[in-house]
């Protein structure tokens, strides 16, 4: 993506400077013997100097809109809309000479495009963070206390006390970003990818939103969502061809399953009233969540330092009334403490199939934070 980033904003700059030729030329500042001055249209020698100014006012829109591209700025989009439009009337009005400007204008637009459906993933993202934290943050709870925490299965307590819960508020939300890695079937090549997740602990749900480049130019966009005990799934290529747009009962297991499993990283979430826990050994205890009319059981794996290494369930894989339960795993293999709790900081995402093992999702979290019931950046 990076060097097709660079590409398109190379490709847009030539073609904004080349558009200073015309306003050089209608005020005479310099010999411009590659425009001839051919129209398809007379407007009259009164009308020289303002196109002229139309010309620089096209040029310096599309060097900013190409600017604000490069930076990844939001809306930048709004003025590369602007600046194709201003630059291909003045491409049609100098069609002898300028029409070659219309295919970077074409390129822009194919990049608003996607600009503009970007934004509006996004805006659905909002949407549904806002929904997800909707209503007031919760009061701050007392401070968990030894007696909770050895209330649990042996593991589960461990798991707590290293974590450094003990003495802590409970966490109500958190927010990671992460980077890493999907691939959509076994043996394919993975897909860099990055995404962002909100949780809210206190009415169990999720929103993730990933972004993900497939074949090294086409960014594709996702989005999960758990809200009410409901799971949905979204996936669209360059935010505007949909590929994946499922709900049902499928999804909604997968979607419980998938927020039980997170709770790794907001330990003072065992402690949860919808959470029951059942000891297995010393190294493993089951976790059933029950919300609303759902309910769901997965297992987590701790080491001997107590640490959370895994959690299994059996899921639904895919949508539909075609979906099967597989195997389905979280594993973590590095740890390291965000507001003071030891979390997982790394590790990957499986199937366990018929025919082997499918890693699809190797990840990694570079922010995490407790209690911020917000996107991050607004």
């Amino acid at each position: 993506m990076g060097g097709l980033r660079i590409a398109l904003v190379s490709l847009l700059v030539i073609h904004g400077l080349i558009h200073l030729l015309g306003f050089v030329k209608a005020f005479g500042l310099a010999e411009v013997p590659q425009l001839r001055g051919a129209t398809l249209f007379a407007l009259g020698p009164g009308w020289q100097r303002p196109i002229g100014a139309l010309w620089l006012v096209a040029g310096v829109a599309v060097i900013g809109a190409a600017s604000l591209y490069l930076v990844s700025a939001a809306g930048w989009w709004r003025l590369g809309l602007a600046a194709a439009i201003v630059s291909q009337v003045l491409i049609v009005y100098a069609w002898p000479d300028a029409k070659v400007g219309t295919l970077p204008n074409v390129v822009l637009a194919i990049a608003v495009l996607v600009g503009w459906a970007d934004a509006r993933f996004e805006r659905g993202t909002d949407a549904a963070v806002a929904a997800l934290y909707a209503g007031p943050a919760p009061a701050a709870s007392p401070a968990i206390t030894e007696a909770e925490v050895a209330a649990l299965p042996a593991p589960v307590a461990r798991w707590l006390t290293i974590a450094g819960v003990i003495g802590r508020p409970r966490a109500h939300a958190i927010r990671l970003r992460q980077r890493g890695a999907l691939r959509t079937e076994p043996g394919a090549t993975l897909m860099p990818a990055a995404a962002e997740q909100y949780v809210d602990l206190v009415r169990p749900g999720l929103v993730w939103s990933v972004e993900v480049t497939m074949k090294r130019v086409i960014p594709v966009r996702g989005r999960d969502v758990l809200l009410d005990g409901r799971g949905s799934m979204r996936i669209a290529a360059a935010a505007l061809v949909t590929i994946v747009d499922a709900s049902g009962p499928p999804i909604d297991q997968g979607a419980l399953l998938r927020f039980l499993g997170e709770l790794m990283w907001a330990p003072s979430a065992a402690l949860a009233p919808y959470l029951t826990w059942t000891a297995v050994d010393d190294r493993h205890a089951d976790a059933t969540l029950a919300w609303g009319d759902a309910s769901v059981t997965g297992r987590f794996a701790f080491d001997e330092a107590g640490r959370p290494v895994g959690f299994t369930a059996r899921r639904y894989l895919g949508g539909g009334p075609d979906a099967k339960l597989e195997d389905w795993e979280a594993r973590a293999d590095a740890w390291a403490i965000h507001d003071g709790v030891l979390v997982p900081v790394r590790g990957v995402v499986s199937w366990r199939l018929a025919k082997g093992l499918f890693e699809y999702y190797p990840w990694e979290v570079t922010a995490l934070e407790h209690d911020r019931r917000g996107r991050f950046g607004r």
